[in-house]
């Protein structure tokens, strides 16, 4: 078991690294110290299970569990605050673990952890894979300061350089992260319509094409994204399934 520590305070993360390297199947620990670095380690540190602080500055732990990429690791919260109970099971944790708690508290956090895992692998091996969740949301860093980008407000995306812009009414933000990848998390909702570019498939109110087979689609915002007619087919299958 691989597992994530996240939490703004250094005791809190001592405390939970130390009690969690007690158990003899968990064989990976590391640490984030806030929601962004969370977000980056689950990309790269691969976790099987966060057990995330709920309030930490800038990004909340909700903010960070709704933002896992797909197919995402199990989630137990950890915070001194009982008031977000319910919004944590909403949220499908495995486990609310209430600061201060004792060894044997959060052993059976972690055994729930175990059977949720072991669940899931015995549905993976019993059936074809399934695609993960999509995200609802991105955390966008930019000059130090953190945004929340949900999806649904995304009218098209576009590759620039080593970024992806995702083009909102409010701007485009650029985020570190391939088209192919970023499209994998964001799921069915966007279609690539362009080598460079994607779409939000309900944001498309008419596609205009030219003699050549390219065009380009008008957006419900007023803005426009490319049409390239390698991928014209896919996004007119797209939109009818849509009506």
């Amino acid at each position: 078991m691989r597992v994530l520590i996240v939490d703004d305070e250094r005791p809190a993360r001592d405390k939970l690294r130390r009690l969690l390297a007690r158990e003899a199947d968990i064989a990976a620990i590391d640490e984030a110290r806030d929601g962004v670095e969370a977000l980056q380690l689950a990309a790269t540190f691969a976790p099987d299970v966060l057990f995330l602080d709920i309030q930490m500055p800038e990004v909340n732990g909700f903010d960070v569990a709704a933002s896992l990429p797909a197919p995402a690791p199990l989630v137990v919260f950890v915070t001194a605050y009982d008031e977000y109970a319910v919004r944590a099971f909403d949220a499908c944790a495995v486990d609310y673990l209430l600061k201060p708690y004792d060894t044997e508290r959060l052993q059976r956090a972690v055994q729930r952890v175990r059977e949720r895992l072991a669940a899931r692998r015995a549905s993976d091996a019993a059936a074809p894979p399934l695609a993960g969740q999509p995200v609802r949301q991105l955390l966008v860093t930019e000059r130090g300061v953190t945004r929340i980008v949900k999806a649904d407000d995304i009218d098209w995306l576009e590759t620039a350089d080593n970024y992806v812009a995702l083009h909102t009414s409010a701007g485009s933000p650029l985020l570190r992260q391939t088209l192919s990848a970023l499209l994998d998390s964001l799921g069915p909702a966007f279609i690539r319509c362009h080598r460079r570019a994607a779409v939000r498939v309900a944001a498309v109110v008419k596609v205009a094409v030219d003699d050549k087979g390219d065009g380009e689609l008008l957006l419900a915002s007023g803005g426009k994204a490319p049409l390239s007619r390698q991928h014209r087919t896919a996004v007119m299958a797209a939109l009818a399934a849509r009506a």
